[in-house]
């Protein structure tokens, strides 16, 4: 494994990454072909925050030129939001709320 946060002028951290960013991409156009193959379903959607990268939108954008219809949110709505969930958790435990096992998981939950 690479230990990014060590000086090593061997490795250059814009390549890496983007060469992780081409395989991930990759991969996944590499498994829709599979499963389209497999099932014949040309309609393909794309959601989360993963939606987000441009890289991988521009991907399967390229898809259409092969007759494969492409869905995904416009890029404002594709956030993250494991980021604000975590900081809002981590604000109401340094509060002392916590919550039991029991909470389940409320879409419209207030916070």
């Amino acid at each position: 494994m690479i230990n990014l946060h060590h000086k090593n002028p061997s490795v250059n951290k814009a390549d890496l990454c983007a060469s992780f960013e081409k395989n991930i991409t990759d991969t996944l156009i590499e498994h829709i072909r599979r499963v389209i193959k497999i099932t014949g379903i040309k309609k393909i959607s794309l959601a989360g925050g993963v939606s987000a990268n441009t890289y991988i939108r521009n991907a399967f954008l390229e898809l259409e030129k092969e007759g494969i219809k492409i869905y995904m949110p416009d890029l404002k709505l594709c956030t993250d939001n494991a980021a604000m969930i975590a900081s809002s958790g981590y604000y109401n435990f340094i509060n002392g709320k916590q919550d039991g096992l029991e909470l389940n998981a409320i879409p419209n939950l207030k916070i």
